[in-house]
């Protein structure tokens, strides 16, 4: 009897839920076909959420989380906050591969062809159904061309096919069912005034911009305080937030908090008051950081040193350094790695669990005995996931790779 082999695991498999923000470098296409598109070195970012889907039944995208053990891991969606909507803060793309490469298939040049190809599975799959552009965006639609058509010329690689013309680095970091909810009920408040049209969408540089929804979707989800818009242009452009910085400030949040360390965990209030809350801290196991780098074999874009700048000062700005580091070092990188980090700091931090003296009483104890609970629940996901990776035979970043479009 032929037996047929199961497939390997993917890293979904493993972890079905999980947000990841992608910054896209610039985007430079090719003269002569389509619409003329260039974009600034600020790049893009899009916020990608694993085990959500996409309900376009009242013709405007609503998205929720799927239920788990429903085959969970195998949805996913991209929210993209764009300067075009008149009626959305964000659009929902469905597919990560689609999200990523289009119909490009593997191994195929990026040809007339395949982009044409791209944007009617595009139009098929109704990915701009009830958004309604700015009029101002049409002035530069070539005669000829339909609104719905230019629609989707504009946002390609960019809301779908984004490494068509882009590269594009990764930062995931795993959610459980609760904390997607509130993350997935966020974007959908986000869209309602738009979507009743109480209020008309003008995306702002300095002040609502596609970092500012993604930071504030995993605000929503506990990972930080939320970043404000609507501020006074001249105070809010001495910061505001770009893609490239809001990856690499994920990465180290997700994993360089001092979680071993009680004592300064309860000095930091924001930590203190998540984990009573909520019983967890953004930091943990199996949140990695990825690249990928645009379609090379390309005849619509040209992918010659894609530019992403830091909002950050050249000369002594800790951005650069940073990202070397999170590129560079495997327990950013490698799921292997990441897990054996994060049991040796389970480890460490059973071992100085604090004692009774100095806990015993009101907020200290209140901290104490959740941080306990905290520390044992984390060490048993790790070992968990640990022996998961162990009997799939794989390394860490094959695994990571099998859902990296």
């Amino acid at each position: 009897m032929n037996r047929i082999a199961a497939a390997p695991p993917a890293y979904e498999d493993i972890v079905p839920y999980y947000a990841e923000l992608c910054a896209l470098s610039e985007l430079r296409k090719k003269p002569g076909f389509g619409v003329p598109l260039n974009s600034g070195m600020g790049g893009h970012l899009l916020l990608y959420l694993n085990g959500v889907r996409v309900d376009r039944s009242s013709g405007y995208p609503v998205i929720e989380v799927v239920p788990p053990g429903a085959d969970s891991g195998r949805h996913g969606v991209a929210i993209s906050a764009n300067s075009h909507y008149r009626n959305a803060n964000w659009v929902a793309i469905e597919d990560r591969d689609f999200i990523f490469r289009g119909a490009l298939a593997p191994g195929e040049a990026l040809t007339r062809e395949v982009y044409e190809r791209t944007q009617a599975s595009a139009r098929e799959r109704g990915l701009l159904d009830g958004i309604v552009f700015h009029e101002h965006f049409f002035r530069d639609k070539p005669p000829g061309m339909s609104v719905e058509d230019f629609k989707y010329e504009i946002s390609v690689a960019t809301d779908y096919g984004s490494t068509f013309g882009r590269n594009c680095y990764r930062a995931r970091v795993p959610l459980d069912t609760p904390r997607m909810e509130r993350l997935v009920a966020f974007l959908n408040e986000l869209n309602e005034p738009y979507r009743t049209g109480k209020r008309i969408y003008h995306w702002r540089i300095f002040n609502d911009n596609c970092v500012h929804m993604a930071h504030n979707a995993l605000a929503a989800a506990g990972f930080w305080a939320p970043w404000p818009t609507g501020q006074l242009p001249v105070l809010a452009a001495f910061r505001f937030p770009v893609p490239k910085n809001a990856l690499v400030d994920l990465a180290l949040r997700a994993n360089d908090q001092p979680i071993e360390n009680a004592e300064a965990l309860f000095a930091n209030a924001e930590a203190r008051r998540t984990l009573v809350e909520t019983g967890g801290l953004p930091t943990g196991p199996a949140a990695l950081t990825s690249a990928v780098s645009a379609v090379a074999a390309n005849d619509i874009y040209d992918v010659r040193r894609l530019r992403l700048i830091f909002y950050d000062n050249p000369f002594w700005g800790r951005y650069r350094g940073w990202f070397k580091r999170i590129l560079s070092e495997p327990r950013y990188t490698d799921l292997k790695a990441n897990l054996r980090h994060f049991a040796q700091r389970y480890q460490l931090a059973a071992r100085d669990m604090p004692g009774p003296a100095g806990w015993a009483r009101g907020e200290r104890a209140q901290f104490r005995d959740a941080y306990a609970q905290y520390i044992a629940d984390e060490a048993a996901k790790v070992a968990e996931w640990q022996a998961s990776l162990d009997a799939g035979r794989l390394d860490g970043r094959a695994l990571l790779a099998r859902s990296v479009a």
